[in-house]
């Protein structure tokens, strides 16, 4: 079964389910039943699958906010993203 898609190229799938196909994908090519031809296919769409789900993490990450203590007030302030952070090592 092909991952199910939506206008634009994006999954028509959310990330709990996306992850529960890859479970199932690895499962499957474990197992060792599956023809060369299928094992590709499945390996393909666990490709897919991952990069969906890195995709919805990231946005994730981006919409984290940490607290910190400043001058006795919370203040609210985004979480930094990987480009900022690797830019100043």
């Amino acid at each position: 079964m092909r991952s199910r898609r939506e206008k634009g190229g994006e999954m028509d799938i959310d990330f709990e389910e996306a992850l529960k196909k890859m479970e199932e994908i690895v499962k499957s090519l474990e197992e060792g039943e599956l023809s060369l031809s299928e094992s590709l296919k499945k390996f393909e769409e666990g490709v897919e699958l991952a990069k969906f789900c890195e995709k919805r993490l990231d946005e994730a990450e981006r919409k984290i906010q940490k607290l910190v203590e400043r001058e006795g007030k919370i203040k609210l302030e985004p979480l930094e993203e990987k480009n900022e952070e690797s830019a100043h090592r």
